[in-house]
């Protein structure tokens, strides 16, 4: 049975984000956009951990972990724009067990979520990140590329690029999609990123199979494609 996180954010791209990562990740998610609807969905959908932002409309953050808290010991990650001491003193002080600021690295947040759920003993089984495709291995596990049997150096944001594209075969990415999935919401770059890093890819990846090929679809974006 899948390890269930209840999100209780109000922007909406924020949210959906989150979704993606985590159910990659193998979690099954609930979204509630103010913080009363959050507490249903607490009841409702009986997380193992909630992720809980501060600023809410209907009822803040604060309030909607303090209710929690008079229910169940369900662990809780408060994600907030508010940086300041007193605010993630007050977070703590209502019972969270964690404590984030935005803007957060996905992969910082991921580890997290994972050290809050060992803690509380609700830890899912590790999944094996690797893919394997004729003379191709991603290792998201260990960060390494093999390509025909060779280790090959390859940066990390090329690797998690390369994954995010082999993880859906054939499915095509327009390039700012890519640049959310991959890079995060909180990435101000522009779209020729993912244009240099697919270029680094295909030096190390062109020619090698004829079964799989990074392709540009023009006029749209790239994709990984198994044939």
């Amino acid at each position: 049975m899948a390890t269930k996180v209840l999100i209780v954010e109000d922007d909406n791209n924020i949210a959906d984000l989150l979704r993606l990562y985590l159910e990659k990740e193998n979690y099954e998610v609930c979204i509630a956009s103010d913080g009363g609807k959050g507490l249903e969905a607490f009841r409702r959908f009986q997380p193992d951990l909630v992720l809980l932002d501060l600023m809410l409309p209907v009822m803040d953050g604060w309030a909607v972990c303090r209710a929690i808290r008079a229910e169940a010991k369900t662990p809780i990650i408060m994600l907030t724009a508010k940086g300041e001491t007193e605010d993630k003193v007050s977070g703590l002080k209502s019972g969270a067990d964690d404590y984030i600021t935005k803007p957060f690295e996905v992969q910082e947040l991921l580890a997290r979520i994972e050290a809050v759920l060992r803690r509380s003993g609700n830890l899912p089984e590790k999944n094996n990140h690797r893919l394997i495709f004729d003379k191709l291995i991603i290792d998201m596990d260990s960060f390494e590329l093999t390509v025909d049997g060779k280790k090959i150096p390859t940066p990390p944001k090329e690797m998690e690029l390369l994954y995010h594209l082999a993880s859906t075969p054939n499915r095509v990415y327009q390039r700012n999609k890519l640049l959310d999935e991959v890079w995060g919401f909180d990435y101000f770059g522009d779209t020729r990123t993912v244009d240099v890093h697919i270029k680094r890819l295909r030096e190390k990846l062109e020619g090698v199979s004829d079964q799989w090929s990074l392709k540009t679809v023009w006029g749209v974006g790239y994709k990984f494609e198994v044939v």
